[in-house]
């Protein structure tokens, strides 16, 4: 069993999000103390930067059907789940799609709600295909609001719904773009930042939109190429010149979630000193020198994920077995709606 495997409880699972948000519990760590989000403001330090993934979740699963192929070539029903956008225009996107194997070159798929996707081109980069929407940019968003919905994880067993798509996005989301949602920023609620804030902890913004990809587990070649899907992140001027400040007076920046963390260690690795914005296909794994992040908030994930790698490379391989150890004996809830962690970075 390698330290990414692990044997979780069925029951703990969470199926349904904390309320109120700040409510879900908290496992801080090395300090081995279990507490609530409600009580983050007195676990950081004034001057402390909060780095939070402002990345607003669409609901990019889309239902259609392949048509006007002609005679002897029956129409075919097809979902899509959209991965990441191919421009910034939102117009064209790199998707999955089943089934994959009915799908070629120029094909139309006329979707719910009468918009279409032409096939542009199918790729090899983890079997997607490339289509064009014929919609305008100004049009995708409320499209996709109107007739898409959420690809909620699979172990998730909840019906798309208002309430749930509502529940699924975070209190600051901002740039729309992502597949799925950046989840520990889910426990945050306006008044635990307002109650951060009181304290002296500043907030900055980061952007990733998180594609599809979050759902697979790493192939052997990407762990070979030490490379991940790509996933567009930008760091604003400002936000740099904050995690700048704070660095300066030897305080600590505060990423919230594995995404945050994504996007300012690829910032850094860039050698940016100011606003950057860039596709990702960084993998953080064992071995990996942190640059900027050294408190890190996120959830508890699947076993043999990137996050999860990520994690043991912030904390070490034998603490990340013991901190799962003891949010399993602690009952605590995993995955998406679950409990999560603060994890301080483990020392060199």
């Amino acid at each position: 069993m390698t330290p990414y495997d692990y044997y979780l409880p069925p029951e703990l699972i969470a199926h349904t999000a904390a309320e109120p948000r700040e409510s879900a519990r908290l496992l801080r760590w090395p300090e081995d103390e279990i507490a609530t989000y409600a009580d983050l403001p007195r676990f950081l330090n004034k001057g402390d930067l909060l780095v939070v993934n402002e990345s607003k979740v669409l609901p990019a699963r889309l239902f259609g059907e392949r048509r006007g192929r002609g005679e002897g070539h029956p129409d075919v029903k097809v979902e899509l789940l959209l991965h990441r956008p191919l421009d910034s225009t939102m117009t064209r996107w790199q998707a999955m799609a089943r089934p994959m194997r009915r799908l070629r070159e120029g094909d139309a798929i006329v979707l719910d709600g009468g918009a279409t996707a032409r096939v542009e081109a199918r790729d090899g980069e983890g079997g997607f295909v490339h289509v064009a929407l014929n919609l305008s940019a100004a049009e995708v968003e409320p499209y996709l609001q109107a007739h898409g919905h959420t690809p909620l994880p699979p172990y998730i067993h909840a019906e798309d719904s208002a309430a749930v798509r509502a529940r699924y996005q975070t209190v600051y989301a901002g740039t729309a773009g992502s597949v799925a949602a950046p989840t520990a920023g889910l426990h945050f609620s306006e008044s635990l930042l307002e109650a951060l804030d009181k304290a002296g902890i500043g907030l900055a913004k980061v952007t990733l939109h998180v594609g599809a990809g979050t759902f697979l587990n790493p192939t052997p070649d990407q762990l070979a190429a030490g490379k991940l899907h790509k996933e567009w992140c930008a760091v604003s001027e400002g936000t740099a010149a904050d995690i700048q400040a704070t660095k300066q007076a030897g305080r600590n920046v505060v990423a919230v979630g594995t995404t945050t963390c994504r996007t300012l260690e690829s910032w850094a690795l860039a050698g940016s000193l100011s606003g950057w914005q860039a596709e990702t296909d960084l993998l953080i794994c064992p071995g990996f020198e942190f640059r900027v992040v050294d408190k890190l908030i996120t959830n508890f994930h699947l076993p043999g994920s990137s996050l999860l790698m990520l994690v043991a490379a912030f904390i070490g391989e034998d603490a990340l077995r013991a901190l799962y150890a003891r949010a399993i004996a602690g009952r605590m809830r995993f995955y998406s709606f679950g409990d999560g962690c603060l994890l301080t970075r483990a020392s060199r």
